[in-house]
């Protein structure tokens, strides 16, 4: 095997035409995963709470858009997004953004799953001996229950993480510059005959990213721990 292909077009692969043109490469698909990761999260985490807590009614209505996105896969949301929205609403949207978004919305929908199953697992005594104390339900979620089914759920929320920044690879099909386009571009120049030392080289830093992901986790969750337990008893 020859391993030239990567070492002379290093550069590109990582950043793209960047600085002279736009950035691409392994850059790019950090910039959509990071971007994607912290909207789904925080979305998915709202919604989550709002499954929990709202009544039972308006809850089903939470639910359909959020079983829907569960549903269909995320190749399909991009398509629509970049292809259907301007022939239906007149609006020409960015290939980045759209992927953003639509990586944001599926995955959201999974973590909002997540965070309501960890909610709803906390025992209701909790429930009970926060309001007991004169604080609101709101209080009671923010301060006793929504830490700990976010301490629960961690395990399924890194799953979806490292689920989302594989499928930022799905770029290719609205033609974005991300890492994983980039190799398949210069493999394509080179009339496939690198297709096995470029994919290789594809799935190492994929893993690479999904490990580095791993241990930074776990790290935080070692340090999480300790120091909630500790808050906890000097709060008792």
């Amino acid at each position: 095997m020859n391993f030239s292909i990567i070492t002379d077009n290093i550069y590109y692969l990582l950043f793209g035409s960047w600085p002279t043109g736009i950035l691409g490469g392994l850059a790019l698909t950090l910039c959509i995963s990071i971007i994607s990761s912290i909207i789904a999260t925080f979305l998915g985490i709202l919604l989550g709470i709002l499954l929990a807590i709202v009544h039972s009614s308006i809850r089903w209505l939470l639910l359909i858009p959020i079983c829907f996105l569960r549903a269909i896969p995320v190749i399909m949301l991009i398509f629509w997004s970049f292809f259907l929205m301007p022939l239906v609403f007149g609006i020409d949207v960015p290939a980045v953004s759209t992927l953003i978004s639509a990586l944001s919305l599926i995955y959201a929908a999974y973590i909002a799953y997540a965070m309501y199953a960890g909610i709803i697992a906390i025992s209701q005594n909790q429930w009970q001996a926060g309001l007991s104390l004169g604080l609101s339900h709101w209080q009671v979620m923010r301060l006793i229950i929504a830490p700990q089914a976010l301490r629960m759920m961690l395990p399924s929320f890194v799953n979806q993480w490292v689920a989302l920044i594989k499928d930022s690879s799905l770029a290719y099909i609205v033609n974005v510059p991300e890492f994983t386009y980039l190799a398949t571009q210069l493999n394509g120049n080179n009339y496939g005959i690198y297709s096995v030392e470029l994919f290789l080289f594809i799935g190492l830093i994929y893993y690479i990213l999904c490990s580095i992901l791993n241990i930074f986790i776990h790290l935080a969750n070692k340090f999480w721990l300790p120091q909630t337990n500790r808050n906890n008893s000097l709060k008792i």
